[in-house]
């Protein structure tokens, strides 16, 4: 007899599978890498160049869901000025979007001759952002050679934080890339990236810089770390207007990136550009052969030898653009900072670049009071004013939108436009492979028959899970009957038998065996974690392979659907099902999004029992809290274009509901 405690702790020794997924998703994007260099080292000629630039610029405008319209007036305002010692600092603010406020430090240095050159500052993952004393010196760096310097916050930082007011201690603390992951996620339902709005409200402090009479609307460049280098990046690809640009912390390779274990929050993750074969070369050659300075630290957790690559195969495109010598690159040694060397070095790179009256540096710029520095009176965008919005607001509308647009499509038109949308992500990128069913008795457990199962799902990885049966005896091998049965799937699988014991017992008593599913990931195949993170929370190994998936193409959501899939295969080879009985469903969190899709595609499913967390894709999206853990194993970027887990359900035509009661 054995416990439900050993159950869950046991390891059975056939095979290791926890670095199953890793391989499975690195051995793919290995090969898009190695398609993208080979592609890249068949450019030749300036056209080649051209095309390559055009091409990845639509490909990331598509990842990203497009960009919000750029022609709602700006209500710039400059809420105060304040003197420095050789400079002023204009505390502006303006809307990137109607009701989306904007707060940026304007640093005009007295010796500045109008119409000159203007840096755009973009910030990193500092609290503070702009007003943070650290930027505050990187950018008095700039003031000093006379340039024009506009700092801005970006969203979930500084002034502009996006959960003061909740009523939940813990969501007021949210900022900078926790912030941004939670709004990401909900970014995905419906088919957009949180990065179209860091790159948008970039754009529209350009649209301010040029509207400003003291700025040359031809001598505008850009410069940030780390996020800051993410939003320069990005600019890059899509704003013409940018002159010249210095990236810091953040150009590298996206292949040793990802071998290294790192993980990034959702404005940096955009979604399908591996499959092309994109990586940062491509960054840099959409600003050829214009003037630009890369910057790295060496003891960077982005590799300084995958920097240093990158920019190498690079060099050609400016010579091949007319413009040798157009790319640059320094380094420092340091951990990961915007340094006062690399800060000297851009800000000799643009008074090159951009040629302002000033050429030598001012002798002494004193710092100002954090206090000086802000916009608002109490801190926040959203305490100052009552119309002031978040992301959460735009996907309130978003969500509408596309509710209305599935409305209005006939019901069966609906069903099959959604139908061959879910057959194309479930299916399109799996390897078939034979079972290979490995099977162990396990004795039984209070009265429960148990026996162990592992088979391929897909060629390199895994599935596995008990099967719960209650005969003659309690053994599986004393059955003489087929049964129906029922697959569950949780968060945790066979290691988290306990909390659901009850219900096994219960549905077993009833006649039904129960197959506990360790999907992809999930049990005994759930991966070894990194930088200890909780696996199954944000930034932990799960979010890290769901995101490395994402820039595939793909998603953990779609692969553990065809997981769901093959097990039901597995059933019928088998052949230990009562004939013509249905399979049953019970999906819990938010594995049940995968139960849901999967019963949607097969007809071999009948009742669906799938308790979703808010129960719906929609009410996921425009949530202000919800639980963190295992929420990357349900994003599918853009189903609310097609459907929602009710609809799926119907569809299914399952006894249960989406959201139902356990």
């Amino acid at each position: 007899m054995r416990t439900i405690a050993e159950l869950e702790q046991y390891v059975w020794t056939l095979y290791d599978t926890k670095d199953q997924l890793k391989r499975h998703v690195f051995d793919r994007a290995d090969r898009a890498f190695e398609a993208g260099d080979r592609a890249r080292d068949a450019i030749v000629d300036w056209p080649g160049v051209l095309r390559r630039k055009e091409g990845m610029k639509r490909a990331f405008l598509e990842a990203v869901g497009g960009l919000p319209p750029t022609g709602a007036p700006l209500h710039d305002v400059t809420v105060s000025t304040v003197q420095g010692e050789g400079y002023r600092v204009e505390n502006v603010v303006f809307q990137s979007r109607p009701g989306h406020y904007v707060t940026s430090n304007v640093y005009v240095p007295d010796s500045f001759s109008e119409p000159g050159p203007a840096v755009l500052f973009v910030c990193g993952h500092e609290f503070e952002a702009k007003h943070n004393p650290y930027y505050h010196r990187v950018i008095l760096h700039f003031v000093r050679r006379g340039l024009l310097v506009m700092a801005v916050d970006p969203i979930g930082q500084g002034e502009r934080l996006g959960f003061v007011h909740s009523e939940k201690e813990e969501m007021r603390k949210l900022w900078g890339t926790r912030e941004h992951q939670r709004f990401g996620v909900q970014c995905y339902a419906v088919g957009e990236s949180l990065a179209r709005y860091f790159v948008h409200d970039a754009m529209r402090a350009v649209d301010y810089l040029c509207a400003r009479k003291d700025v040359d609307p031809l001598r505008i460049g850009i410069t940030g770390n780390s996020g800051g280098g993410t939003q320069t990046a990005m600019m890059m690809v899509c704003d013409e207007r940018i002159a010249a640009a210095a990236p810091a912390t953040f150009i590298m390779s996206r292949r040793p990136y990802m071998h290294a274990g790192g993980v990034q929050d959702a404005e940096q993750v955009w979604p399908g550009l591996t499959a092309l074969g994109y990586d940062h070369e491509d960054v840099l050659l959409s600003f050829a052969p214009k003037p630009l300075l890369v910057l790295a630290v060496e003891y960077d957790f982005f590799p300084i030898e995958a920097t240093r690559r990158t920019v190498s195969r690079c060099l050609r495109f400016w010579e091949l653009g007319g413009n040798p010598g157009g790319l640059r690159f320094a380094s420092d040694a340091s951990l990961h900072r915007y340094t006062d060397a690399l800060a000297e070095e851009a800000a000799s790179f643009f008074a090159e670049a951009l040629k302002p009256k000033q050429t030598a540096a001012r002798e002494t710029v004193s710092p100002l009071e954090t206090e000086r520095l802000l916009c608002t009176a109490n801190g926040q965008v959203l305490h100052e004013w009552p119309d002031s919005l978040t992301i959460r607001d735009d996907m309130n509308v978003r969500v509408r939108q596309l509710a209305q647009m599935r409305a209005a499509l006939a019901e069966e038109e609906r069903r099959e436009r959604a139908l061959a949308w879910l057959r194309g992500k479930v299916f399109a990128k799996r390897e078939p492979c034979e079972f290979g069913v490995r099977r162990a008795p396990a004795g039984e457990a209070e009265g429960v028959g148990v026996e162990y199962l592992l088979w391929w799902s897909q060629a390199g990885l895994m599935n596995s899970g008990y099967w719960f049966r209650v005969g003659a005896g309690g053994s599986m091998t004393e059955i003489g009957s087929k049964r129906p049965v029922t697959v569950a799937v949780w968060p945790g699988g066979t290691t988290r038998l306990a909390e659901h014991w009850d219900w096994i017992r219960e549905a077993c008593a009833a006649g039904r065996d129960v197959l506990v599913l360790n999907v992809s990931g999930a049990g005994e195949h759930e991966p070894h974690p990194i930088f200890n993170k909780p696996p199954r929370l944000f930034f932990g190994v799960l979010h890290k392979l769901t995101d490395d998936l994402l820039w595939l193409g793909d998603s953990l959501a779609a692969l553990r659907a065809y997981d769901i899939l093959r097990c039901l295969d597995l059933i019928d080879a088998l052949n230990e099902r009562e004939q013509g009985s249905p399979v049953e469903l019970f999906a819990l969190g938010y594995p049940a999004a995968s139960a849901v899709i999967a019963a949607a595609l097969d007809g071999r499913v009948g009742k669906v029992q799938a308790e979703f967390p808010l129960h719906t894709y929609a009410k996921w999206a425009t949530a202000e809290h919800f639980d963190e853990e295992e929420a990357m194993s349900a994003v599918l970027p853009g189903i609310l274009k097609y459907c929602d887990l009710d609809e799926l359900t119907a569809w299914a035509g399952g006894a249960g509901k989406a959201g139902g009661e356990r």
